[in-house]
Order: C-alpha cells, then sequence, then structure tokens
C-alpha cells in the first residue's frame, strides 16, 4: 500500500521509457527531466519496490524479474490514465457524452433528429436519448432532470421563470391521406369537403385536435363525428395504407412521411385555408447548466430553427 501511495504517474512513465529506451539518459530525454533527477528518481522508486527493477549493464539497462512485473501493471495503468485523460478532454469539449433530449412530435422530426445527425457525423461517440411526447409529459420530465432540454408547449398556467425559453415556431397542421383517397390531387378543398370521411387524430386536448376543431368550428361547422383517437404514428401509418380515413399531422412530420424515399404513397391534401398550431419553444432548467455535448445538439437545433 506504501508503493501504490508513493508512486506518481511521472513515476510509471520513467520506468516504461527506461525499458523502451534501455538507457536512462534517453527516458531522461524523453520525459525532459535531467538525467540525475531522473537517476534519483528511478533510485526511489525501486526503494519502495524493494528491490531494482533493472539490471545495469555497460551500455543498457535490462529489467529484471520484479520490473518486468511492474511494467505489466503498469502499462496497463497508463493506458487507463491516457483513456481517462481523452474521455475527459472529449467531454469537455463536447466531443463525447450523453443527451437527453424531449420533443413534440412534429420538431422532433424536422428539426431535433437532423440536429443530432449532423452532431453525430461530427462526434460518433455522443450518445443520444430522443423522447416523443405531449408538451404536459416534457415539460414533467424537465423539472425532474430526465431531460437536458426539450421541445414543447408551455401551457398557460406553467410558471415560465424556471426556464431559459428560446422562441421557436408555430406549426401548421396538414391533413395526411393515402394517395389512392378520392380527394387527393384536387385544388382548395373545404372544410365540408373533408368533414364527411372517417378521421384518425390525436387524443381531446391535444394541440393539433385543438386546431382542426377550432377550424371547424369557426366556419360554423360540427367537427367531424367519425373519429378514431390515436398518438401512435404506427397505427396512423397502418390505418392510412388500408382506408380513405384522414389524418392530420404538423407540417414537419408530413413532409417526411409523404417523402418519395419512404414509399409509403401518402398525400397532404390541398386546403382553402390554413390551420395553425399554437407556438412551441425550446426549454431547459434555468438553474442547471446544460453540458457541453447538450449545448452543441441546442445551439444546432436553434440554428436550424
Amino acid at each position: 500500500m506504501d508503493l501504490i501511495r508513493r508512486l506518481k504517474p511521472i513515476h510509471l512513465r520513467l520506468v516504461t521509457e527506461i525499458a523502451r529506451q534501455q538507457k536512462l539518459q534517453l527516458a531522461a530525454a524523453e520525459l525532459a527531466i535531467s538525467q540525475p533527477a531522473a537517476s534519483r528518481m528511478l533510485a526511489e522508486i525501486e526503494q519502495e519496490a524493494g528491490a531494482p527493477l533493472f539490471i545495469r549493464h555497460p551500455r543498457w539497462m535490462e529489467p529484471t524479474a520484479v520490473g518486468t512485473v511492474f511494467l505489466r501493471h503498469i502499462r496497463v495503468i497508463l493506458a487507463e490514465l491516457d483513456s481517462l485523460q481523452t474521455e475527459v478532454e472529449n467531454l469537455n469539449i463536447g466531443q463525447s457524452g450523453e443527451v437527453r433530449v424531449g420533443a413534440v412530435t412534429g420538431p422532433a422530426m424536422g428539426y431535433l433528429m437532423p440536429a443530432i445527425r449532423r452532431i453525430k457525423e461530427q462526434s460518433p461517440d455522443v450518445e443520444a436519448t430522443i423522447e416523443v411526447g405531449p408538451s404536459t409529459q416534457l415539460v414533467r420530465g424537465l423539472k425532474e432532470g430526465r431531460f437536458d432540454f426539450i421541445i414543447a408547449r408551455l401551457a398557460a398556467t406553467e410558471e415560465h421563470g424556471e426556464f431559459h425559453v428560446y422562441p421557436a415556431r408555430s406549426e401548421n397542421v396538414a391533413l395526411m391521406v393515402r394517395s389512392a383517397h378520392p380527394l387527393a390531387g384536387r385544388r382548395a378543398l373545404s372544410l365540408e369537403d373533408v368533414a364527411r370521411y372517417e378521421w384518425v387524430v390525436q387524443e381531446r386536448g391535444s394541440p393539433i385536435r385543438q386546431a382542426v376543431e377550432d377550424a371547424f368550428l369557426q366556419i360554423g361547422r360540427p367537427v367531424p363525428r367519425n373519429v378514431n383517437n390515436s398518438s401512435s404514428l404506427l397505427v396512423v401509418l397502418a390505418l392510412l395504407s388500408r382506408s380513405d380515413v384522414i389524418s392530420p399531422q404538423s407540417e414537419e412530420v408530413a413532409e417526411i412521411l409523404t417523402h418519395e424515399s419512404l414509399g409509403a404513397k401518402l398525400a397532404v391534401l390541398d386546403l382553402d385555408l390554413e390551420i395553425r398550431v399554437s407556438p412551441y419553444f425550446v426549454l431547459h432548467n434555468r438553474g442547471q447548466q446544460l453540458p457541453r455535448i447538450a449545448d452543441r445538439v441546442l445551439q444546432e437545433v436553434l440554428r436550424r430553427l
């Protein structure tokens, strides 16, 4: 235990350099210390070890049996120290580490995921955790410390002062259908045109559903009655592919789902009006300093927004 407590990294590096160079003066030069200092240091190490670590030949030095054992262990220690230093440096400059982000669906697909992909192209060792959910759930998770930052809406009753709030943007609603839908390809459809079809919509109280219902009420029309409730994109895609249902989604989600590379054969209806959802924001706790990697992702998200 005395040996473990007294040895320093410079001692370990000196021993490995002597073994590599086979000469004390070359090892000292490599470590930028004087030869007398290196000689005193080696003597101290051997005194602590209780045995010589090297056999001194006239022109070179050779490890003893104790020295060989010593070298085997300290090379492992030095490798771990080097790994520690690299890992800490990468964390400090944001080249590695873990970032935990929550977002509502639209900005998660439209901005957060592309931002994280960009960061990982530059820093593959970054580990990202993305949770998609309703704003109330995300804000609660941010307060509990489960996220570094979130992209979500703030309820009017929510205390804004505990968050750093970065303005983001409003969402427009797109009405998605399968490409073979009877209304696909028609121009300037009215809400009366779409009201008679079956719908699959997020649960009551969700921002997109509220925006769609408000649009119908503003023109004096009742909201569609033939409605399936689901926030699952998998359920939505299954229903869209097999029937003439209409599904309101954010424009960011619709743009991704209708991209030809996915082969989903979906379309967006052309309405004669715009349905706009209340704005979302980028939020993180005011009393929390973001880790460097989380700040890198945050800045990339803000740049894209």
